[in-house]
């Protein structure tokens, strides 16, 4: 599959602009206000792209109808051929073209360049804000892309083929640090495959082998921490050929959702209890019968709740 493209073509392209910023949300907006590729509309990660009204996660996937919407009022048609771009060899546009692949578009691309080197390159620029003719565009999503917290569990059983790839940090995945989660570690049996480590200077560097990890025709099920960076992944597999891949959408912020999902992790068995009220929570669960990993689940759980408080 052609995923990554080179061009500079506002005339037979219509373009969106992806940039975002997860420290500061209004970011990416600011900056296509101050100039964007001409002609491009913008899809912000957490008002067009998610549903943050959802508990599924941390950037959950908007519904259907969401969806359709975004793209009908975005001037867009399954027939379009589509590139997205962000500031370059980050995941948003990844983002944007997974949710067009889903609905049914065929010719949409993720532009190798950011923002700033497609600028440089010469590609029309504008700071005009864009009035698209909406669509009245025939959406048909296609399901066999789509993973939920019920196929993940129905691959860790065995009853759908599959392997987990997760797209994390190697001490995210091994549970040695969890910056953002209330619960470290990662769903059992995942492999890891961080997607950093394709990003070098801006640009999706994609001639690593990763057979070693994942097989190019094993069905593969890619999550991360919010099925954001997953997204950059499974682009870059579906580039290199892989072309049974699915994308858990909630991911792992979905998956500590469920209290009775257990979690893998490479450390010890017994978490650290700091305080006197850590203390008690830790002798509270181990009485009650909790060890190993479920232990550490329900610990960082039940902490989690006494530091929001």
């Amino acid at each position: 599959m052609s995923v990554f493209i080179e061009t500079t073509d506002t005339e037979n392209h219509k373009w969106i602009d992806a940039r975002f910023d997860l420290k500061d949300p209004s970011a990416g907006r600011k900056l296509y206000e101050q100039e964007h590729v001409a002609g491009a509309v913008f899809w912000d990660l957490e008002k067009d792209m998610s549903d943050m009204s959802s508990s599924n996660g941390r950037h959950p996937m908007p519904s259907t109808e969401q969806l359709a919407e975004l793209i009908r009022s975005s001037g867009l048609d399954p027939k379009d051929s589509v590139v997205v771009y962000d500031q370059g060899g980050s995941p948003y546009a990844a983002r944007a073209w997974w949710l067009l692949k889903y609905a049914g578009f065929d010719q949409v691309y993720i532009s190798q360049k950011g923002f700033d080197k497609l600028k440089e390159q010469g590609i029309a620029v504008s700071v005009e804000m864009p009035n698209p003719q909406p669509t009245e565009a025939k959406i048909e999503f296609n399901d066999e892309l789509f993973a939920d917290q019920t196929y993940v569990k129905n691959v860790i059983s065995g009853d759908e083929l599959g392997v987990l790839v997760d797209a994390r940090s190697a001490a995210r995945y091994a549970g040695l640090e969890e910056p953002i989660d209330p619960v470290a570690g990662r769903i059992p049996g995942a492999r890891n495959l961080d997607w950093a480590q394709f990003v070098s200077k801006g640009e999706f560097q994609l001639s690593d082998d990763i057979s070693h990890i994942v097989q190019q025709h094993e069905p593969a099920v890619v999550y991360c921490g919010s099925g954001v960076t997953a997204a950059a992944l499974y682009a870059i597999m579906a580039e290199k050929g892989y072309d049974q891949l699915k994308l858990y959408m909630g991911s792992f912020s979905d998956w500590i959702t469920d209290a009775d999902n257990v979690v893998e992790f490479d450390r010890g068995e017994h978490p650290e209890a700091a305080d006197e009220q850590t203390k008690a929570i830790l002798a509270k669960l181990i009485e009650e019968g909790y060890s190993g990993e479920m232990l550490m689940k329900k610990f960082e759980y039940e902490k989690s709740l006494l530091d929001s408080k």
